[in-house]
């Protein structure tokens, strides 16, 4: 049933609307503080404070890996790798995903959230695995 995979796909959408929603807020703290004066940012947004260069490089990372995953889910409904075992990963995933953006936007400890962002990599290609097999 492809509705296995279509929730994880669901809570990964609802993700990336969350990292916008940090984004936004950092951002617009950070005029209303005074940090920061729009002109100072229309071109470049190195002058936000910190937490919202986090958030920034966050949101982007949400357009890297998580496009890959997406196709896959894609895939695997198509060629009916839908089982449980797909569906954990795609579990997996989102989960390293939410751990990856609370380490980035929060303590930001590059070793942590480098293993964590390994672990998505990892699910991702037992991902593509599984697909392969499915249409062999």
């Amino acid at each position: 049933m492809t509705l296995k995979l279509i929730y994880p796909a669901l809570a990964m959408i609802l993700w990336i609307f969350a990292v916008g929603i940090i984004l936004a807020v950092r951002r617009r703290n950070a005029f209303v503080s005074g940090e920061v004066r729009p002109e100072e940012v229309a071109v470049s947004t190195e002058r936000y404070p910190l937490g919202a260069r986090l958030a920034s490089a966050n949101f982007s990372n949400q357009f890297e890996l998580p496009v890959v995953f997406f196709a896959l889910i894609m895939l695997a409904m198509e060629v009916a790798a839908t089982g449980y075992a797909m569906a954990a990963l795609a579990w997996i995933f989102v989960a390293s995903r939410v751990a990856h953006t609370l380490i980035h936007i929060g303590p930001n400890r590059l070793p942590l959230r480098g293993a964590v962002y390994g672990i998505g990599v990892v699910v991702l290609v037992c991902m593509w695995a599984g697909v392969l097999l499915a249409v062999l």
